[in-house]
């Protein structure tokens, strides 16, 4: 469960106790104008979150009532982001324009009780006649119509007889209501537009506060949940049931508060000015708050739902600082991606005492990740370093290659500086340097001592490669408008030189540029000619630093539970500066997660405990810095459901392959609201992994058929589609297959 027991749960819980409802139906209900953004992603993890976890299930439905703003790519990009995300609804998608027929026979139904009638008011008379909040409002002489008057005027403008804005048809209910939207309310207004599905046959559609609650009556939801922007809006919700005296069970409204973050914007007008006026590149832009712009610029769903996670369910809006939810792509990547070298601004080096070439040994992955993998690494006597990891002139506490300071390659060997070449303006151009044939990494005897390592490229086999290094995308917390724009939010280096291996030999999509960040091969510009990657986000907030900076020494920024922010974390006491140590000396833990588990006294307990029963020191660290936490933010250990000597049995079974990283979370959610032994519930809910080929390749072998155009696309070079084809294989099997099978078996297959 996402949030253990929010308020819309304990609510969702108390209908199912009284028996209101025998079962949860949720909808996730969007409007098609627009690409969903990062707001959208906290409302569809809300409701197929809560469907998910009550036995229920969830519709996804376009709220499609403006035929002028409305299309089908939009439909595709909610279709798709909900997909991505991991979820699935009930059934087809479902439509509000499915439902113009019996939603007008709702509207005549009205008009025939007298609790409508149609208006002619223009626009700002009506606007006048409504009244202000200290003072009651005025009902429009057109109320006064017959019945018989009221249900002509209403077919003749569904038949398209008057001009858009000629009439409007009105709920009629009080004048005088403190809540102003309850002030004769719009049910139906003269729209003239083409309706992407309907076609040209309205010319009238529904008010959202009409379609929406009637629309979630017909497909028989029983919690609307909506934003808190739509609060005043639900007396209308009810109003109109009510009044319709429909059959029960009917759908309830309930609000909790939507999700704004710093340095962006969510509002879709906004957005779409962005997009129309070419500021950005399209709605997929890595800087846009869009969900295909987070997916192009290389999150992945699991950061995502993690972030909305981590923020929970709140009924008071408020807003989230950007780093947190960089903190959660951070740590959803750390454990996952290979660790390369790139250098971004090339400065050349010729080791003027080396002769030949060879290829080193070089690790993908650091010593605190669990993963295998390995590489070559070529190197000779001409390589590329980072321009600014060499300084004639270094500040105090430089630590790479000056003058008089040696520095390692990275996996290679020490070098020291012996002279510089410089060009007619000053700029240097070359270093001259020597290495120590004794200091190799891993067999080093030279018994000289440096203070860092730098990434560096060697000069024959290096490729080239495109890098787009993204920022945000507004200067300012707050922005109000396009002049907030950040003119430095997207910087493109042409040149960049990464080793080769990463062209050659994919290890991966997404990876680590050593002391650089995060990148990700960008799935639409990327080819083997031309390789380009996005900037998913660096290793440190350097925008928390540099806001610390200008601010004075009495302010502190609110900080995400779990980010670390150089320069703003409270000392360690002894205590935890000892647990530390043991857990990134001994145990070779993550520094991220050691210093989570080392300043929390309850965190630590519990991961000692749970040491003592499975000694798998990473794992268990991972989990209980992650999902363990969650539950401890507001309750002791011992008001668990579950217990240390259970999350070392689903450690477990996890390292042992019977259950993948995806099941485990599944199970650990079960125990959070069971209690129960995971081996249990893996039994119970059938969810052990397959490894088994003789299952899994017949699974293959349909998906590779049904898609002949993508294995074409493979087959000529575009090997970004591994990933599609495991994607589907995960999906078919509901993630129970061995990712490591499945992509080794279809890698074989699409040869």
């Amino acid at each position: 469960m996402s949030e253990h027991k929010d308020f819309l749960r304990t609510i969702v819980e108390k209908d199912l106790k009284s028996g209101k409802y025998k079962n949860i139906i949720t909808r996730f209900p969007p409007e098609p104008n627009g690409f969903p953004h990062i707001g959208h992603a906290k409302s569809i993890a809300i409701n197929f979150g809560i469907a998910r976890d009550y036995n229920g299930y969830c519709n996804l439905r376009m709220d499609d009532t403006n035929p002028t703003t409305e299309d089908t790519r939009y439909v595709e990009a909610l279709k798709d982001a909900v997909e991505w995300l991991g979820f699935k609804w009930e059934g087809d998608v479902r439509y509000t324009s499915d439902y113009f027929e019996k939603l007008y026979d709702w509207a005549v139904e009205l008009v025939k009780m007298g609790k409508a009638y149609v208006d002619s008011l223009d626009e700002e008379t009506m606007r006048e006649y409504r009244g202000t909040v200290t003072e009651s409002g005025r009902r429009s002489e057109y109320a006064k119509r017959s019945v018989e008057e009221n249900l002509d005027l209403l077919e003749r403008m569904k038949n398209g007889e008057f001009k858009d804005g000629a009439h409007v048809l009105r709920a009629k209910i009080d004048m005088s209501a403190p809540n102003m939207k309850m002030r004769d309310p719009l049910l139906y207004r003269i729209r003239h537009a083409h309706h992407y599905r309907a076609g040209d046959k309205w010319a009238i559609y529904p008010m959202y506060d009409f379609g929406h609650c009637l629309s979630d009556y017909i497909e028989g939801v029983t919690h609307s949940i909506c934003t808190l922007e739509f609060e005043n809006n639900r007396d209308i919700y009810d109003w109109v049931l009510d009044t319709l005296k429909l059959e029960p069970p009917r759908p309830y409204q309930h609000e909790f508060a939507r999700l704004g973050i710093n340095y962006t914007v969510m509002s879709k007008r906004k957005l779409l000015e962005l997009v129309n006026e070419k500021r950005v590149s399209g709605w997929d832009d890595p800087r846009l708050p869009t969900i295909a712009g987070f997916r192009r610029r290389g999150y992945t769903p699991e950061s995502i739902l993690n972030f909305c996670d981590q923020i929970g369910i709140a009924k008071a809006n408020s807003t989230v600082d950007f780093s947190q939810l960089e903190f959660c792509i951070r740590d959803d990547l750390n454990t996952k991606v290979p660790r390369v070298m790139c250098v971004l601004d090339p400065l050349k080096v010729t080791i003027e005492n080396y002769e030949g070439s060879e290829e080193l040994d070089a690790p993908y992955y650091p010593d605190d990740v669990p993963k295998e993998g390995a590489r070559k690494v070529p190197f000779s006597k001409e390589i590329y370093i980072e321009r600014e990891d060499f300084s004639e002139n270094p500040p105090e506490g430089y630590y790479r290659l000056t003058l008089t300071q040696a520095v390692r390659l990275k996996h290679a060997y020490i070098i020291t500086c012996k002279e510089i070449k410089k060009d007619r303006n000053g700029n240097i151009t070359e270093i001259i340097a020597e290495y120590n044939p004794e200091s190799k990494s891993g067999q080093d005897t030279s018994g000289i001592k440096v203070k860092s390592a730098i990434q560096w490229v060697d000069a024959v086999s290096a490729k080239k490669v495109e890098v787009r290094l993204y920022d945000r995308l507004y200067s300012c917390e707050n922005p109000q408008s396009i002049e907030d724009l950040n003119p430095d939010s997207l910087k493109i280096i042409k040149n960049a030189l990464i080793e080769p291996a990463v062209i050659t030999e994919k290890p991966d999509v997404r990876f680590q540029f050593e002391r650089e960040g995060y990148f990700y091969a960008d799935p639409i510009d990327y080819t083997d000619a031309n390789p380009v990657f996005n900037k998913i986000v660096g290793l440190k907030d350097s925008w928390g630093k540099k806001e610390k900076q200008q601010k004075p020494l009495t302010t502190r920024r609110t900080q995400p539970k779990k980010v670390q922010i150089e320069g703003e974390t409270e000392p360690m006491s002894e205590h935890e500066q000892a647990l530390f140590n043991k857990y990134t000396t001994e145990l070779k833990l993550n520094s991220m997660v050691a210093e989570i588990l080392a300043r929390d006294n309850k965190l630590s307990s519990f991961y000692e405990d749970t040491l003592s029963a499975n000694n798998s020191p990473i794992t268990i660290a991972n989990l209980v810095a992650n999902e363990v936490a969650r539950e401890l933010k507001e309750k002791e250990i011992d008001e668990l459901q579950f217990n240390p000597a259970q999350i070392a049995e689903l450690v477990k079974i996890l390292d042992n392959g019977t259950i993948s990283n995806k099941i485990a979370k599944e199970v650990f959610e079960e125990m959070v609201k069971s209690g129960e032994n995971p081996t249990q519930i893996v039994e119970a809910k059938g969810l052990i992994q397959i490894s088994d080929t003789s299952v899994i390749e017949p699974i293959i072998d349909e998906i590779i058929a049904k898609n002949p155009d993508n294995v074409e696309k493979f087959r000529a070079g575009n090997t970004n589609l591994l990933g599609f084809f495991v994607g589907q294989v995960l999906k078919a099997t509901d993630g129970k297959a061995n990712p490591k099978v499945v992509n080794e078996l279809v890698a074989q297959k699409l040869k």
